[in-house]
């Protein structure tokens, strides 16, 4: 478990927080539940709602989505921001790789927080900015290699030889 102080120095280095001022981070720090878990559990199921957000204290966890993983998170790293916003089900699940602590801010204590320093809300749009271009950045990439990965052309019995369109013979009518 964090004391008072170390929660404090270990909140003050996640990205999301790192401009605010110590006062605000005090009470962010002090209103945060710390939570274990065990490894190889799932705290966070895709599709399910959710309304909190989670930063890695110690340990890693493993995100992904249909059983693909596309993120590995160390501490100081938080996951389940969107939800917090959006209220939308879960994009994506989370799952232990080693025991890990985390601490869990709630939908309200960061609506409560963001009313009284509107800044926190600058950084969580930062991040949720970066996260944006990264999957960008990935998703150009995937494009990329589609595109230059040669397609196989379809395989067609000897005989087929296509119509050319439109015909160079008219078509016969019926009756004539």
């Amino acid at each position: 478990m964090l004391n008072s102080v170390q929660r404090l120095l270990f909140v003050r280095d996640v990205p999301m927080f790192k401009e605010l001022r110590d006062d605000f981070l005090v009470r962010l720090a002090s209103v945060m539940d710390e939570v274990f878990y065990d490894s190889s559990y799932t705290i966070i199921t895709e599709g399910q709602e959710g309304r909190s957000m989670y930063i890695v204290v110690s340990g890693r966890v493993s995100v992904h989505i249909g059983g693909q993983e596309v993120a590995q998170l160390k501490p100081g790293e938080c996951f389940g921001e969107m939800s917090v916003f959006d209220a939308e089900p879960r994009s994506a699940s989370v799952t232990t790789l080693d025991s890990c602590n985390c601490l869990v801010l709630t939908q309200q204590q960061l609506y409560d927080a963001i009313d009284e320093t509107p800044g926190i809300a600058v950084n969580v749009i930062r991040l949720l900015s970066r996260r944006i271009r990264e999957l960008n950045q990935d998703l150009n990439q995937v494009k990329q290699q589609l595109a230059q990965t040669p397609r196989p052309q379809p395989i067609r019995p000897q005989w087929y030889r296509p119509t050319p369109f439109p015909p160079t013979e008219p078509l016969a009518r019926p009756g004539s």
